[in-house]
C-alpha cells in the first residue's frame, strides 16, 4: 500500500495510506529559511556552568618554577586529583565546582605544604606557592582541612566525582550516566531509564560541557554519553541559579573534558557480562604548550537494551556507539577557545509481548487465527545525533570575564515495523536541527559575583508518521475503539523558537550566602508566551556546629516536550477516530520551595536533609498514540508534589566510604486536562472528568539507595549496595484474569490490584575491584559486579496490554577492565 502527500504551507499534513520512511518521503527543508534563522540566532547567551578556575604556580625558594605533583581535594565536590605541574611550575585547573579545596604538595627535599583555596567566582583564582627546603631530620605533619561541606551552597546540589564514576556498579549499555543520577535523592526511574526528578515528567536538562540539552535523553528517545567519558557530575533539584530555564525538574551538569596535563594521558575500558553484553571505550588527550587535543570513542552491544514488557525478554538487542573530538587553544593568559564535535548512535529492537511473539495467542484475545507459520513481530528503532560546539572566553580585567558559546546539532529518530506486527504497524522518522548560542558576563566585586546573559535556542522540528491497523475489527478482541482509521499518515515541520535573558547576584558576606536572580523567557511553537521568573536562595553557616541551613524559592517556566508535538496538535488527527479532543499544550508555570540543612560530624560524615514542595500549573505528562510506543506531551490543570530527602555520605574513614540516600515523595495531579490529544473513550473521559485528583505516575513514596565500599588493601576493595522501591501506581483497564493470561503468574504476583500499585522491591548488589598492574605511567584495575542478588522480578511499570510494562533485569554479572595511562 502506498501513499503520498505534501506539507501544507510548510507546517503539517496528514494523509491516508502508508509508505516506507526513506529520504524520498521526508518533508523538504527550506535551507534558506534555516540559514536565515540561524543567522538571526547568533545573539549572545549565558554560560551554563557554576564553576571556576584555579591557576597555580609552584616555585622553589629561589623563585624558579618547580615540576611537582599536587594533590587537590574537596570532599564536598567529590573532587580528588593528583596532577603534575609543568617544567615552569604551572598548573591550570579548569571547571572546578564552587567550593573549598585543599592543596597538598609533598616533594623530596622540600617541606610538605598544605593550603586551602576557595573557588566562588567564574574568574580565575591565581595562587603562587613557594616551597621551602626541609631541614635535616625535620618532621612535618600535614593536617587535612575540612572540605566536607560547602558553607556557601544555598540549594540542593549533589556532586559525583571521578572516583564514584570509575568504581560505579556496571550498567546496561545506554544508561550508565542515568544510573549515576538515579542514585541521588529525589530521582527515580520509570521504564527505559526515564529520569524523574521530584515528580517531574521529562523535565530534565543535561548541560554537557556548558551546552544545555533539553530533549529526552533516555535510551528509548535519544543517544547517551557513556559514563566512562565523564569526569564529574553536578546535579540540581532546588535553588536553581537564574541562568537555568526551560526544563526545570532537574539539571545535570556533565563535564567530559579532561584536566590539562602535559603530554599524552588517557583511559581504556573493556567490559562484558550477562545478556551477551560487551562494551569498549577509550579516551585520550595530548597537551603541548598552548594546545590541547583530545578524542574519545566507545561501542557496546547487549540483548537487554530496553526494559522488556514480559519476563522472557523477547526481541531486545541493541548496539550503541559514540565518537568525539575536542580541541582547546589558550593563545594568551586572557583568552581560551574550545571546539567540540560529537557523534552518537543507537540501534535497537522494541521488546515484544507474548501475543506479539507467538501469533497463535491472538486467538485467546478473540482475534482470528493468523496464517500458519506466521513469524513474530519485529519492531526496531534507531537514534542518531551529531553535535558541534564552540566556546570562547576572554578576561577583560581581574574582575570581568565574558563567555560566548554556540552549538549546532542534528538529531534523528526512526521506528520500523515488519509486516507481521500486531495489532498495528508503525513507521516513523522524526528529526530536528538545532542552533543554540549564548554569552554571559561575570563581574566580581568584593563580596559579590554578578552574572548576566542572553540566550537563544532555535529548533526546527520535522515529523513523519505512518500506521496501519492489523487487528481485525470484526472480532471481539479488537484493541481499538470502533471507527479508528485503519491507515494514517502525517507529515509536519515547524520551528520552536525560544529566547531568554537573566541576571543574578551571588553574595558572600560573613557566614551568609545569598543567590538572587531574575529570568525572562519567551517560547514560540504552538503558542506564543513570555514569563518572568524570580529566584532566591539563602544560606547561613554556623561554624561552631559545622552546620549550614538553607532555603530557596524558584519561580519556573517550563516549555512542553517537543517529541511528536506537531502530530498530536495537528487538526488532521481528528481523522484518527470519530471522537477526538485536541488541546494545545501550555507551558508549565510553578513555584518551587525548599528548606534544608547540611551538617558534618567529626569531619568524616556529612548529612544532608531537605523538605520541598512544588506547585505547578499545566502539569506536564505524556501519553501514547493508539497502542504504540510513540508518545507525545499532555498537561493537567495543576499538581502538587512534596516530600523529604536525606543523604548520609562517608567520603573516607578507616578504609570505608559510601553513601545512603532516602526520598519520600507524594504527588497528585488535578483534573481537567488542559493540553494534549485524546482519542475515543479517553476523549470522552477528558471532557467529563472536570474535578478530582489522582496520584501522578512518579508517586512512589519511599525510595532508598545505598552503597558501602571497604578498601581491604591498597590494591583491593569490596563493596555492597541496596536498592528499595515501594512501587509506582498504575492504571489498568482490564481484569486480573486478563493480565494473568497475558503476562503469567510471576508478573501478577508483583501487582497489588487492590491498591493500584506495584509491590515493593528490594535488591542487593555486590562488587570487588583489584589493581592488577601499577607503574609510573600505567594503572590497571579489574572490577566484577553482581546485581539483583535477590533475583526479584523487578516490575518497574505496569500499564496493561500494549501500554508500557517495564521489567528490570534479573540477577546478572559484569566484568570491567580499566586502564589509565
Amino acid at each position: 500500500m502506498t501513499g503520498s502527500c505534501q506539507p501544507e504551507r510548510g507546517y503539517d499534513t496528514m494523509c491516508f495510506g502508508i509508505n516506507h520512511l526513506d529520504g524520498r518521503n521526508r518533508p523538504p527543508v527550506n535551507r534558506g529559511v534555516v540559514l536565515l534563522l540561524l543567522l538571526f540566532a547568533t545573539l549572545p547567551g549565558p554560560c551554563q556552568s557554576n564553576s571556576g578556575e584555579l591557576r597555580l604556580k609552584v616555585v622553589d625558594p629561589s623563585g624558579l618554577g618547580l615540576r611537582t605533583s599536587v594533590q587537590i581535594t574537596s570532599e564536598a565536590s567529590q573532587y580528588h586529583r593528583s596532577l603534575t605541574t609543568s617544567d615552569q611550575g604551572l598548573l591550570d585547573l579548569e571547571r572546578l565546582p564552587y567550593g573549598i579545596y585543599q592543596l597538598t604538595i609533598v616533594t623530596p627535599n622540600f617541606a610538605p605544604m598544605s593550603e586551602v583555596v576557595e573557588i566562588y567566582s567564574s574568574l580565575p583564582t591565581e595562587r603562587r606557592i613557594q616551597l621551602q627546603l626541609r631541614a635535616v631530620n625535620e618532621s612535618v605533619t600535614v593536617s587535612a582541612a575540612n572540605t566536607l561541606i560547602d558553607r556557601d551552597q544555598a540549594g540542593s546540589v549533589n556532586q559525583i566525582g571521578s572516583d564514584m564514576i570509575h568504581t560505579r556498579v556496571s550498567s546496561i549499555p545506554g544508561r550508565s550516566l542515568q544510573d549515576l543520577v538515579n542514585s541521588q535523592p529525589g530521582w527515580l526511574y520509570e521504564g527505559n531509564a526515564v529520569l524523574h526528578p521530584r515528580g517531574s515528567e521529562y523535565q530534565t536538562q543535561f548541560v554537557v560541557d556548558g551546552i544545555p540539552l533539553t530533549d529526552n535523553r533516555s535510551p528509548s528517545f535519544g543517544t547517551s554519553i557513556d559514563a566512562d567519558d565523564v569526569q564529574s557530575l553536578t546535579i540540581y533539584t532546588g535553588g536553581f541559579p537564574a541562568e537555568y530555564g526551560r526544563k526545570m525538574g532537574g539539571a545535570v551538569e556533565v563535564n567530559t573534558l579532561q584536566e590539562s596535563q602535559p603530554g599524552f594521558h588517557g583511559q581504556a575500558v573493556f567490559s562484558g557480562g550477562s545478556f551477551d553484553t560487551a562494551s569498549a571505550s577509550a579516551q585520550g588527550q595530548y597537551l603541548s604548550g598552548k594546545n590541547a587535543l583530545g578524542a574519545s570513542a566507545s561501542g557496546s552491544m547487549t540483548d537487554h537494551y530496553l526494559n522488556p514488557v514480559v519476563p522472557q525478554n523477547y526481541t531486545n538487542a541493541g548496539t550503541l556507539g559514540d565518537f568525539s573530538v575536542h580541541y582547546e587553544l589558550n593563545p594568551t593568559s586572557k583568552d581560551r577557545l574550545r571546539l567540540v564535535v560529537r557523534h552518537e548512535l543507537a540501534r535497537y529492537e522494541i521488546p515484544n509481548e507474548q501475543v506479539q511473539q507467538d501469533p497463535q495467542l491472538r486467538v485467546e484475545l478473540g482475534q482470528p487465527p493468523p496464517p500458519s507459520g506466521t513469524p513474530p513481530q519485529l519492531q526496531t528503532a534507531d537514534n542518531f545525533e551529531t553535535l558541534g560546539s564552540a566556546a570562547y572566553q576572554h578576561i577583560f580585567s581581574s574582575d570581568v570575564l565574558v563567555d560566548v558559546r554556540g552549538m549546532v546539532r542534528n538529531n534523528s529518530n526512526d521506528f520500523f515495523s515488519n509486516a507481521y506486527s500486531w495489532p498495528i504497524i508503525v513507521l516513523q522518522h522524526t528529526h530536528f536541527n538545532e542552533g543554540y548560542f549564548n554569552s554571559s558576563v561575570s563581574i566580581h566585586r568584593s563580596h559579590q559575583e554578578w552574572k548576566a546573559g542572553l540566550e537563544t535556542d532555535n529548533t526546527f522540528l520535522h515529523e513523519n508518521y505512518s500506521d496501519v491497523l492489523t487487528a481485525n475489527p470484526d472480532y471481539a478482541g479488537y484493541p481499538f475503539d470502533p471507527g479508528t482509521a485503519t491507515t494514517f499518515r502525517f507529515l509536519g515541520n515547524r520551528p520552536d523558537l525560544e529566547q531568554s535573558a537573566f541576571v543574578e547576584d551571588l553574595i558572600h558576606y560573613g557566614d551568609w550566602t545569598v543567590n538572587a536572580g531574575l529570568r525572562w523567557d519567551h517560547y514560540q511553537l504552538l503558542l506564543n508566551q513570555n514569563a518572568v521568573s524570580p529566584r532566591f536562595a539563602l544560606a547561613h553557616y554556623f561554624p561552631s556546629e559545622n552546620l549550614i541551613v538553607h532555603a530557596s524559592y524558584d519561580r519556573i517556566f517550563q516549555t512542553p516536550s517537543f517529541e511528536n508535538i506537531l502530530l498530536s496538535s495537528s487538526p488532521k488527527v481528528e481523522s484518527f477516530e470519530p471522537t477526538v479532543l485536541r488541546l494545545p499544550v501550555q507551558p508549565s508555570h510553578g513555584n518551587y520551595f525548599e528548606i534544608g540543612a547540611t551538617k558534618s560530624f567529626f569531619s568524616q560524615l556529612r548529612v544532608d536533609t531537605n523538605y520541598f514542595r512544588r506547585d505547578v500549573n499545566n502539569y506536564a505528562d505524556d501519553d501514547q498514540i493508539l497502542n504504540t510506543s510513540v508518545s507525545f506531551p499532555i498537561a493537567f490543570r495543576n499538581a502538587v508534589v512534596y516530600g523529604a530527602e536525606g543523604k548520609l555520605e562517608l567520603p573516607q574513614w578507616r578504609g570505608f566510604s559510601g553513601f545512603l540516600s532516602y526520598s519520600y515523595i507524594v504527588g497528585n495531579a488535578w483534573f481537567p486536562v488542559t493540553g494534549g490529544l485524546f482519542l475515543g473513550q479517553d476523549a470522552v473521559d477528558a471532557t467529563t472528568q472536570l474535578s478530582g485528583h489522582f496520584p501522578d505516575s512518579q508517586d512512589q513514596r519511599h525510595t532508598v539507595r545505598g552503597r558501602l565500599r571497604y578498601r581491604v588493601k591498597p590494591r583491593l576493595w569490596v563493596a555492597g549496595g541496596v536498592q528499595y522501591d515501594t512501587g509506582l501506581p498504575f492504571d489498568f483497564d482490564g481484569t486480573p484474569q486478563q493480565a494473568l493470561a497475558e503476562y503469567g503468574q510471576h508478573v501478577i504476583n508483583r501487582i497489588n490490584f487492590a491498591r493500584g500499585r506495584i509491590y515493593p522491591s528490594f535488591q542487593v548488589n555486590a562488587s570487588a575491584g583489584t589493581n592488577v598492574y601499577q607503574s609510573d605511567r600505567v594503572e590497571m584495575w579489574v572490577q566484577v559486579d553482581v546485581q539483583n542478588l535477590t533475583n526479584i522480578l523487578d516490575v518497574i511499570d505496569f500499564g496493561g496490554l500494549f501500554s508500557g510494562n517495564a521489567i528490570g533485569p534479573a540477577r546478572s554479572f559484569a566484568l570491567r577492565l580499566t586502564t589509565n595511562f
